[in-house]
């Protein structure tokens, strides 16, 4: 089993090593959600599967990841005043109601000794479809795409709501009709489906939901990109801390994991918005959709790792959903090092 292999039980003990493995995914992990707004946080409940922890306490303890990390992130995107709190507001009441159904299967799944399989199984369709279409558009478009971290500068209604999102707001008309920032106005419970919709996954996957949530803000609801950004991560706050309250009360949230997780991931959210500053995101979506890709591949090689009862492909499984965040983490710490020393030498070379 992957665990005899790095020195732990099917309930991990918090060893020095797994101390430092998790503090150091944790930093990782949040130089990807200060960058993106989202990242490789849907990458720590597939990682605590392979490492053996229940179901359950993977879930949870994913969750409670995700409200810590979300609650520094938010902080950012307040001060670039781009949270619309009504969406947040009504989006909270949907996903309330979908993490709870998601909370449900997992534990009735639990129940039958198969989530563990369904679990994996939906994470590697998941990421791979996201991460298929996020690295399609970042090869089809020349270096564009990714999150536009100037948006704040820019004015909210010069934002071209997407054909898919005016479909909507065009064909569902049930009142009550909301408006939201950059002139969007939407029936509220298109908000609320999408809001059900993402909330499910969260409570079943113990992810954030914004590797989904956003584009579906974004495409389905019409709101700009940097307010999905925003909106999302403050939504997340509301919907990680219930769901890490629900699964806690469940004895599904392990504090040993979830300590040294949040302890790494508060410097890294530093790092990763401090990047915005100087990093053009469009040139690092393309890492971003192979970390997407990458992450459904180990996934699913320690699923068979684990069906097959063969330590090395676990361990393999678990090397590569590491590794893919790492590189992307360290792609952006490489690009934001060079673009300092190019302004850097810029400037001095307009002193000479």
């Amino acid at each position: 089993m992957l665990s005899s292999v790095l020195g732990g039980g099917g309930v991990l003990g918090t060893s020095p090593e797994m101390l430092a493995l998790f503090v150091g995914f944790g930093l990782v992990v949040g130089v990807l959600f200060g960058f993106f707004g989202m990242g490789g946080s849907f990458l720590v409940t597939p990682a605590l599967l392979m490492l053996e922890y229940p179901a359950p306490v993977a879930v949870g303890s994913g969750m409670a990841f995700v409200f810590g990390t979300a609650v520094i992130a938010t902080l950012k995107h307040h001060d670039l005043g781009q949270v619309d709190y009504k969406l947040g507001v009504i989006m909270i009441t949907g996903t309330t109601i979908g993490i709870e159904a998601g909370r449900t299967i997992v534990y009735y799944l639990e129940s039958l000794g198969l989530a563990g399989g369904i679990i994996s199984i939906a994470y590697v369709v998941l990421l791979g479809g996201v991460g298929a279409m996020v690295t399609r558009d970042a090869l089809k478009s020349d270096g564009g795409g990714g999150v536009d971290h100037e948006a704040a500068d820019k004015d909210l209604s010069e934002y071209e709501v997407p054909e898919i999102a005016k479909t909507i707001q065009e064909t569902v008309r049930i009142p009550p009709m909301v408006t939201l920032r950059g002139d969007v106005r939407v029936s509220a419970w298109v908000i609320t489906a999408v809001a059900f919709a993402t909330g499910l996954l969260s409570g079943f996957l113990g992810v954030g939901g914004g590797f989904i949530r956003m584009p579906a803000m974004i495409y389905a609801i019409g709101v700009p990109v940097p307010v999905a950004v925003g909106t999302d991560l403050f939504e997340i706050v509301f919907s990680g801390g219930l769901g890490s309250y629900l699964y806690g009360q469940g004895g599904g949230v392990d504090l040993g994991i979830v300590a040294p997780l949040l302890f790494g991931s508060a410097l890294g959210a530093r790092i990763g918005s401090a990047a915005t500053a100087v990093v053009d995101a469009d040139g690092i979506k393309v890492y971003f959709g192979g970390m997407l890709l990458i992450g459904a591949i180990a996934v699913g090689i320690g699923e068979v790792g684990s069906y097959l009862g063969s330590p090395p492909l676990e361990l393999l499984g678990l090397v590569l959903v590491i590794g893919a965040a790492v590189v992307v983490a360290l792609a952006i710490v490489y690009t934001t090092v060079s673009s300092l020393r190019e302004t850097r030498r810029q400037g001095t070379a307009a002193a000479d």
